[in-house]
């Protein structure tokens, strides 16, 4: 990676880089204090700048590793595995393909869907089952904003098959599971960020990769 794509983490123009700046120190301000440390709070902010909801200062969690195992993830080139498209559409694949970094999808493809169709799964896990016979899901940083099935059985393929991630980004959003999903991962041996309850969706998730990509060039090792 070349120092000007180290440096490329925000907008390049000098008004855009004061927006953001007097945004961040808006959010600063209004947030009052809290307990993350700096690190985990860009990312909360970065979350908050994204929704103007500050009340997701109070449903994120983080695991103690959360933070150091994604940026060492990005770092070594890690595959991005993504619920929906969504997220692979918000996110900056030149900053991720400075580190040699891919998104990877499967919910759409055509063997998925019928899968699903036959066994009456979803989508969203037979997706799941695919990155991981295909090698994609260990090491990976797995980021889930949309479907909770798909949490779920990234949580069942680390319990029962031994997928290790470098870490997982889990808010889905809805009534349905959505909670469940999140409390599901909480205990597992992999590190984990998480927005409690109800509450989440794609711009949450592609908010905490870029957070991550950030952090990843300002952090000297």
């Amino acid at each position: 990676m070349t120092m000007n794509q180290k440096n490329d983490m925000r907008q390049m123009t000098t008004l855009g880089r004061n927006i953001e700046d007097k945004s961040f120190s808006i959010i600063d301000q209004e947030a009052g204090p809290h307990t993350f440390s700096p690190e985990e709070w860009h990312v909360v902010r970065r979350i908050i700048h994204a929704t103007a909801d500050f009340g997701y200062k109070d449903l994120m969690q983080f695991h103690p590793r959360a933070i150091a195992s994604g940026i060492q993830a990005l770092r070594n080139g890690c595959p991005l595995l993504v619920d929906v498209k969504m997220i692979q559409a918000g996110l900056n694949e030149d900053r991720l393909a400075a580190y040699g970094c891919k998104v990877y999808s499967y919910i759409s493809d055509e063997d998925v869907i019928q899968t699903a169709k036959e066994k009456n799964s979803t989508r969203a896990i037979e997706a799941m089952k695919k990155a991981h016979r295909l090698g994609n899901l260990s090491g990976s940083i797995v980021a889930i904003g949309n479907a909770p099935t798909a949490l779920l059985e990234t949580a069942r393929l680390v319990k029962e098959e031994n997928a290790r991630p470098s870490l997982i980004i889990g808010v889905p959003v809805g009534f349905v599971s959505a909670a469940e999903s999140k409390e599901a991962i909480l205990n597992l041996e992999v590190p984990t960020i998480i927005s409690s309850g109800r509450k989440g969706g794609s711009t949450i998730a592609v908010a905490a990769i870029h957070a991550l990509l950030f952090l990843s060039a300002q952090i000297k090792t």
